[in-house]
């Protein structure tokens, strides 16, 4: 698998300027002990959480790295995932997370492999999934200890559970996802409470809807280990996508997003994000709205 991702409108390699930035393994696969893979890969908790949020990870409006991290790719990741019946195993294991330059600001280590420093920057998580009928279910963990300072990782950790339920052609989902990150000394920089609720329609055979409100519960935040703790007003998003089908790979879509004391996504630097949509001076809330075409092949 190499995957590779561009701007289109300036033709650089995203993400971070790398040829295969979005991944690139390779590995071998059992119909009856399941896959083991090596190389930059999705984490077990973006895998597992993948088809129990809203929008499916659109970038465009869904707090993708608020949720799941900064680190939903990493580099060096050995990973197995196997499927026995309705039930979805997955683990995966990261020998330096490589994950380019997001990341949360005061722990904006994951520069890879550190010789003689076998924890800077390693990575691990797995997840369960179960996904027999109309029910669906998730629960997962994610760790990354990222290393500002040779030799002096912190950890950011994340666990989260969720669960979907079909009703024709609707389905209903919701989640709750756990955060507490700390430096190298084991100061608290962030922990956090984040929950999500939504929903899909399948309006058409053509039209699909989604719906999606997200909040983030700011217990304690500190933007950098000499920072005094602070405990700002809770982020929350209401975000709908409108999609039609033009053809079997040819789609159009329109984005609408609403954003309270954070930027859009809650991806910027009032909850440690390096990446995002920035408020302006003396603003509390924001408004996106995108349209756009896409063509799968």
């Amino acid at each position: 698998m190499l995957e590779s991702g561009f701007g289109v409108d300036d033709g650089r390699s995203q993400p971070s300027g790398r040829l295969f930035g979005r991944q690139g393994f390779i590995g071998l696969k059992s119909g009856q002990y399941g896959t083991l893979t090596f190389g930059r890969q999705y984490t077990s908790l973006f895998d597992a959480s993948a088809n129990f949020v809203p929008l499916y990870f659109a970038a465009t409006f869904e707090p993708l790295m608020a949720q799941v991290g900064a680190n939903f790719r990493e580099d060096n990741m050995i990973k197995y995932a196997g499927a026995f019946g309705g039930l979805t195993v997955a683990a995966h294991w990261s020998f330096g997370a490589g994950v380019g330059a997001l990341g949360v600001q005061s722990l904006a280590g994951g520069v890879g492999e550190t010789a003689g420093h076998f924890r800077d920057n390693t990575a691990y998580g797995a997840s369960l999934t179960y996904g027999g009928g109309p029910f669906g279910m998730a629960v997962g963990y994610d760790q990354w200890n990222p290393a500002v300072a040779t030799g002096n990782p912190g950890t950011v950790k994340k666990a989260s559970v969720a669960a979907s339920y079909t009703v024709g052609p609707a389905k209903f989902m919701a989640g709750y996802r756990w955060g507490d990150d700390k430096d190298a000394a084991g100061n608290g920089l962030l922990r956090d409470d984040y929950y999500w609720i939504g929903a899909n329609y399948q309006a058409t055979t053509a039209m699909a809807l989604h719906l999606g409100y997200y909040y983030d519960n700011l217990k304690s935040l500190r933007l950098s280990s000499m920072a005094p703790a602070a405990n700002p007003a809770n982020p929350w998003q209401v975000s709908f996508l409108a999609d039609y089908r033009l053809s079997k790979r040819t789609d159009i879509y329109l984005a609408l997003a609403y954003a309270k004391n954070s930027g859009l996504n809650f991806d910027t630097s009032a909850i440690g994000f390096a990446n995002g949509y920035f408020l302006s001076q003396g603003s509390s809330n924001q408004f996106g709205a995108a349209a756009g075409i896409r063509h799968t092949f």
